[in-house]
């Protein structure tokens, strides 16, 4: 068995999956070079920490292993290796504490990202491993080598085995590109195209009263549901092309395959969720005298601003003679979307590297010796812990799988 100590491995890419691999193999002696476009690592990992660092969630496993839809078989022996849970601790043993909020999402204790990836990279670069900056990964030359773009120009570098962590195809401006998509498909490496994922839609148009006064309204206490699944509680915002926030992108894979597979998907909008339609229905069908619609749509259910905006905007007008047709359009609200937004806007990508090019240690199989993690996977997760856990469990993965190849 050869010393594990004069192997050489080179990762692609700073974020978690490249970072926890780093760790991974630095700490069975391995000699790590990590290769980053940006100025620094972390990049993503830092902007989403922004308005608070949310690492993970706590609910109970079967239900945390349902958020990676179809993908779950892929994602389960990834995440009994390193959940939730051996994340946290791992987190604490950086010296940084957490606490579960409210709606059972983990965040640091004082909600930040710099002081975590600080005290992460300090115990990285105790352990040896060397970060380049600046430094773009251009594809293979001639003799299996990887060429690399520096400050200092093209330079080439071998190592015993690889590890792409290259991100999927959002926030390109943080090193997100998808770029690589050519350079493994030039390999023979196939993939599924790159596409928006917790992102938010556009509508055909909304009417000049929404644009001019409701556009950036957030619409909270409001549950959305597509076709005939369980409408979701939630929240979301209005913007002056469609609709966003945590509530669409919880919701955002079903959506875009509906339109990908009809040309547009309609969501129903329940704008009184904690009421049943039949208390609905008799609030309306007491008489309002001289008040207007807009007066006894408030007095009586509390509807007003965006909601009833919204209202007026997308149910018919023959439907506030009704109090029943009213009620209807009240509990479901027809909301047609028609695409998403730009892949660039999104917060995570689907696509990517399927799991049925790599084997169980998240090797390519096509490539001997190079390993894929995180984003650039072919896998989802909404918001709420599930993209992170995901990034940090494949890359602990694949850097295990990476020692184990190296050893034999």
């Amino acid at each position: 068995m050869p010393d594990i100590s004069s192997r050489h491995v080179t990762i692609i890419g700073g974020g978690p999956a490249g970072l926890m691999a780093a760790e991974v193999l630095s700490l069975a002696g391995v000699q790590v070079d990590l290769y980053d476009g940006m100025p620094s690592v972390g990049r993503k990992f830092l902007l989403a920490g922004v308005g608070g660092m949310n690492i993970t969630h706590s609910e109970a496993y079967p239900a945390f292993l349902s958020r990676y839809a179809e993908r779950a078989p892929n994602i389960a022996p990834l995440l009994r290796a390193f959940g939730s849970e051996a994340l946290c601790e791992w987190i604490h043993d950086l010296g940084i504490q957490t606490f579960i909020g409210t709606s059972g999402r983990v965040f640091p204790t004082d909600m930040k990202a710099a002081p975590l990836l600080r005290a992460w990279l300090k115990r990285l670069r105790d352990q040896g491993v060397v970060i380049h900056t600046r430094h773009r990964w251009l594809g293979w030359n001639a003799d299996g080598d990887l060429l690399i773009h520096s400050p200092e120009g093209e330079k080439t570098v071998h190592s015993d085995a690889l590890l792409l962590a290259l991100g999927g195809g959002s926030w390109s401006r943080l090193g997100s590109d998808g770029a690589w998509l050519k350079l493994l498909e030039n390999k023979g490496v196939p993939y599924v195209a790159l596409q928006p994922s917790n992102c938010g839609f556009e509508v055909s148009a909304w009417s000049e009263l929404m644009l001019s006064k409701f556009a950036g309204a957030p619409l909270k206490n409001v549950a959305i549901g597509l076709e005939d699944d369980k409408p979701r509680l939630g929240e979301c915002v209005i913007t002056a092309t469609g609709i966003e926030g945590s509530l669409i992108y919880a919701l955002s894979a079903p959506i875009r395959e509906a339109i990908n597979r009809d040309g547009s998907a309609t969501v129903h909008i329940d704008l009184l969720p904690s009421k049943p339609l039949d208390k609905v229905q008799a609030a309306l069908a007491k008489p309002r005298g001289s008040r207007s619609m807009s007066k006894h749509l408030h007095s009586q259910l509390g509807l007003e601003g965006v909601k009833a905006a919204l209202l007026r905007e997308l149910a018919p007008a023959e439907h506030f003679h009704d109090p029943a047709q009213l009620a209807g359009a009240i509990k479901a609200l027809p909301l047609t979307l028609v695409k998403t937004r730009p892949m660039d806007e999104a917060i995570s990508t689907a696509g990517g590297v399927p799991f049925e090019a790599l084997d169980e240690r998240l090797m390519l199989k096509q490539l001997p010796g190079v390993f894929c993690a995180g984003e650039m996977l072919d896998w989802e997760a909404p918001t709420g812990g599930y993209l992170l856990t995901g990034c940090f469990a494949s890359g602990r993965a694949a850097g295990r799988g990476m020692l184990e190849w190296l050893k034999t």
